[in-house]
């Protein structure tokens, strides 16, 4: 696998994991949907029940950008195992074009995105990729 399949099999996959860091440094992983857009990844805070939209990643990443995340293909033919990690620096986006722009992929990518159940109403976190990183045993 080189760059460009590692990219191209991220931005197929249908979910990810986002690894950010508190203020005191303790870790926090959640999966998410997302969309690609050249170097960015965008993600948003939609309608799915939680406690609350002001969401723990968003916190973390006021208090520290960098963030890593994570797709990966598991089978039980090993030789089918890869994995794609993109590390980055994290921007949270309450309004304007980067949301909008956020939207639009979700929507394009997801059809949950496009009925009312699942209607964005956060923040959209943009992560601009520094470092793609990426393994496959075959």
């Amino acid at each position: 696998m080189d760059e460009a399949e590692a990219r191209e099999r991220f931005a197929a996959a249908r979910v990810a994991r986002m690894a950010s860091v508190d203020a005191d440094g303790h870790p926090h992983l959640v999966p998410i949907v997302f969309a690609v857009d050249g170097d960015d990844v965008l993600s948003i805070v939609d309608a799915k029940p939680k406690r609350t939209p002001e969401l723990k990643r968003l916190r973390n990443i006021a208090a520290n950008p960098r963030v890593a995340l994570l797709v990966d293909e598991y089978d039980e033919d090993w030789q089918r195992l890869w994995w794609v990690r993109a590390d980055g620096e994290a921007r949270v986006e309450e309004s304007g074009p980067a949301r909008d722009r956020a939207i639009e992929l979700l929507r394009a990518k997801y059809e949950q995105y496009r009925t009312a159940w699942s209607t964005p109403v956060g923040a959209a976190v943009v992560v601009r990729v520094t470092r793609w990183r990426w393994w496959t045993l075959a």
